[in-house]
């Protein structure tokens, strides 16, 4: 099966509690784009995040509101502040390593919420169902880009009424297969 891939630079979701510690009480999201999945979108709100080696600053905040905290990072954007990566899913950040966050009022301490997201693919249950592909099943993903054309395994597939077909990879993974503008992929199980 075909699948477009999707490059996804650092951002930060944000708990409704830190979102108004950082950017005031007042403060609300504000739509700068939607996403290819339904409902998320980046906001025109930045933080700034420090680690142990240094800051980068202007950091997308992505909406709407998560139930914790989750910043997601490249490898080479967390050795750039110091922080000791894991490449987890989405919401899974127990245990992960925590950082600072700078809005425009405020600051706020994380103790956890830092990942690497494990590259993905969101699929709705009919397209799952038509290629017989379960929910947390692991596949890999061919992408032909040229001379840089890599197979990227221990993809793990998310299935949801509330996505869209879309396979994930951060700036990282992307340059190292030489993807740039609208690529496709093929999923192999």
């Amino acid at each position: 099966m075909k699948i477009i891939v999707e490059i996804s630079a650092r951002h930060i979701h944000l708990s409704e509690g830190d979102f108004f510690a950082i950017f005031g009480k007042n403060a609300s999201l504000t739509i700068k784009k939607q996403l290819s999945q339904p409902g998320q979108f980046a906001c025109l709100e930045r933080v700034d995040v420090t680690g142990p080696k240094g800051t980068i600053k202007g950091i997308s905040v992505l909406g709407p509101f998560r139930k914790n905290t989750q910043l997601e990072f490249s490898i080479t954007d967390s050795r750039k502040i110091g922080i000791v990566p894991f490449v987890r899913e989405s919401n899974d950040i127990k245990g992960t390593p925590g950082c600072k966050i700078t809005g425009p009022v405020g600051e706020i301490e994380i103790p956890q919420g830092v990942i690497i997201a494990k590259r993905h693919i969101h699929l709705s249950p009919q397209i799952a169902e038509e290629q017989r592909i379960k929910n947390g099943q692991i596949v890999s993903v061919k992408v032909n880009s040229g001379e840089r054309s890599l197979i990227f395994g221990e993809t793990v597939v998310r299935v949801s009424e509330e996505y869209s077909p879309a396979f994930h990879i951060d700036t990282d993974e992307a340059n190292a297969a030489g993807i740039s503008g609208e690529t496709n992929g093929t999923i192999i199980i």
